[in-house]
């Protein structure tokens, strides 16, 4: 029995000599402690700090340890002796994961006495104490490890009663099961680990994952919109988008693509002062009368829509090019006011034949009325004539006044 555990203690010593790592459910680890022993009285012994423990222990759950231990002791006395022990302990861990962690447990073994010119004796111990581990070296894993054993043993006719105080160190080392291993070092196991890549020292949750108070999904760590209301689209700092840079976040936007520069209101859309429905960005006409119908540049229409740089090829119904811009804006015009039906006019200068004149007029006026129909404007809304030279808005005795009077223009007939 004495060579037993005298190669366990042995041993034991040398194992301490492993690589270390942090303490985690599924690891071994091993704790070397010398003793204080106030023996029983009726060994005849003296009360002095003259043994040792090793302890190997592993961690079965997050609280609780299985650790089978060594111990020995010289002592002296009335009559001098050895003492070698060697058992199991169940112990109940609290705050593991704590700087400080306080323990209890109960143990059994068997405990043998060799005293000075005597043979030895054996028999069973029994073992009831509590202590506590304390991370005083960092990261490290190892920590400082200090408890109070009363142990019983019944090797003589009654039982003797010691009481043990012993102060260690205690080291994790081997690797983690697969079932406890933390890859990421967070605490907690990755077969429980929703997020695997936790970066170092930060805070999780029970899933392993950076705690997100608003469930934004921007880890609060990293969120300098803490508070963001639920369901809003976030950026990578965690705050509310707006993508169109007007200041009204995109959850409230009702005009996302709002252009660069322009002023809005609360919901992100550009001002209407007037409430003509054409922004002051846009409104040439910035102080119209309430109700008003208006074209695309906010301005009042009156009883003609003019078509400036609507031209045709010479002796043709066929568009220049620069005619689709107003006549663009012009549909635009008539679908902002369905009310409105309109006679497309065409009229010529004096040169030529008043015949021929009036049937190109009617030609270009049923181009006008075309193009703007393709442009979503009801043909039941428009007519189309040509006046020829009948018309005239100058004189035809001159270039300018030819150019002003080959003209199309849309006629209010309905509003």
């Amino acid at each position: 029995m004495k060579f037993f555990l005298r190669t366990a203690l042995v041993s034991a010593v040398f194992a301490s000599s492993f690589a270390f790592a942090d303490a985690q459910p599924g690891q071994t680890y091993i704790s070397p402690m010398g003793t204080y022993i106030d023996d029983d009285v009726d060994r005849g012994v003296d009360d002095e700090f003259a043994g040792g423990q090793l302890g190997f222990g592993f961690v079965l759950s997050d609280l609780w340890n299985l650790e089978a231990f060594v111990q020995g002791a010289s002592l002296s006395g009335t009559v001098g002796q050895d003492q070698f022990g060697a058992g199991v302990d169940l112990q109940r861990i609290i705050n593991r994961d704590g700087r400080f962690s306080p323990y209890w447990f109960v143990g059994a073994g068997i405990l043998e006495i060799d005293r000075d010119n005597a043979r030895s004796e054996d028999g069973g111990m029994y073992s009831l104490g509590a202590g506590f581990l304390a991370d005083i070296f960092g990261d490290s894993g190892v920590a400082l490890r200090s408890e109070f054993r009363y142990r019983t043993d019944n090797i003589i006719d009654r039982r003797s009663r010691d009481k043990l105080v012993s102060v260690g160190l205690q080291f994790p080392f081997g690797e983690k099961s697969a079932e406890y291993a933390d890859s990421d070092g967070d605490g907690v196991s990755d077969a429980l680990d929703r997020c695997p890549g936790t970066p170092m020292g930060v805070v999780v949750d029970a899933t392993g994952c950076e705690p997100d108070g608003d469930k934004d999904g921007v880890a609060d760590s990293r969120d300098k919109c803490p508070m963001t209301r639920a369901g809003a689209t976030v950026d990578s700092n965690g705050c509310e988008r707006d993508s169109d840079g007007d200041g009204v976040k995109d959850g409230l936007d009702l005009c996302p693509n709002t252009p660069a520069g322009a002023r809005v209101n609360a919901q992100g859309c550009e001002m209407d002062s007037d409430g003509d429905k054409v922004v002051d960005r846009l409104d040439k006409c910035p102080n119209t009368r309430a109700g008003a119908q208006v074209d695309v540049s906010g301005c009042e229409i009156k009883e003609e829509i003019k078509l400036p740089g609507v031209n045709f090829e010479s002796n043709s119904a066929r568009l220049l090019p620069g005619a689709e811009r107003v006549l663009n804006d012009a549909a635009e015009t008539l679908r902002r006011n369905p009310s409105i039906t309109v006679e497309v006019a065409g009229h010529t200068d004096s040169d030529g034949a008043a015949d021929y004149n009036e049937s190109l007029s009617d030609r270009r006026a049923r181009a006008v009325r075309d193009y703007l129909a393709g442009r979503g404007v009801s043909m039941n809304r428009m007519t189309a004539r040509g006046y020829g030279e009948a018309d005239p808005i100058a004189s035809n005795a001159n270039a300018q006044g030819k150019a002003m009077n080959r003209r199309v223009v849309l006629r209010v007939t309905a509003r």
